[in-house]
């Protein structure tokens, strides 16, 4: 939360200085690497069946419960604190990019497990950089990601603590893991595709598949 913290602040008091057609080149670059993460993440499915029906399911299930519009709704309520800039964008992209990941999922887990936090430590030095970079392009809504890395990193963690008799038996080569992290490229995917401006694929409504993908990969592997 420090290093996002500081390099959102740096990053948003720097766009703001900077001409706009400045400002739109470091929002191409942010969509493009998000591209290439997105399809990183997405291609270490090792099922394509269970990514598949987590990322439709999990659409219409968002798209039912209207996660896009609700998590707009909230964001122009914030946005009268900063004199109506937009957050909605870089708020969502800069919580999925922070959040969704292998290092997030297990450097939670080894921290709450072992309290050794070595793996949160490089992942905080590489999202500063990247807060840095999405608040120049995207403005002030980055920060309100420091709330979803409160609960989301900060529970696993604790969760992991509470439950580190179960859990003694993680791998990070589970299923249900590598699916949970070809899910949330997929959604990444769609980030990168609406900062291109490509299409809004309203990536919120695609949100339910993180919790459908491991699921989906346990029923599998249980039915062989």
């Amino acid at each position: 939360m420090g290093t996002v913290l500081v390099g959102g602040t740096a990053g948003w008091l720097l766009g703001e200085r900077l001409p706009v057609r400045i400002r739109e080149a470091a929002t191409v670059g942010v969509g493009l690497a998000t591209l290439v993460l997105g399809a990183k993440l997405a291609l270490g499915t090792q099922n394509i069946l269970v990514l598949m029906l987590a990322v439709i399911l999990g659409g219409a299930l968002g798209a039912a419960l209207r996660l896009a519009e609700r998590i707009e709704r909230g964001s122009r309520r914030v946005e009268a604190l900063f004199r109506g800039r937009p957050l909605a964008e870089g708020f969502l992209t800069a919580s999925l990019l922070f959040c969704i990941g292998p290092m997030t999922l297990l450097g939670a887990i080894q921290d709450g497990l072992f309290g050794d936090w070595s793996l949160l430590a490089a992942k905080s030095v590489l999202d500063g950089v990247s807060a840095t970079a999405l608040a120049a392009a995207l403005g002030p809504g980055v920060l309100l990601s420091l709330v979803v890395i409160l609960v989301y990193q900060g529970g696993i963690t604790l969760a992991a603590h509470l439950l580190a008799t179960s859990l003694a038996g993680f791998s990070p080569d589970a299923p249900a893991v590598v699916e949970l992290s070809a899910a949330g490229g997929a959604i990444v995917l769609a980030l990168g595709i609406g900062l291109l401006k490509l299409r809004d694929l309203r990536p919120a409504d695609l949100l339910p598949a993180l919790a459908l993908a491991p699921l989906i990969a346990w029923l599998f592997e249980l039915l062989g």
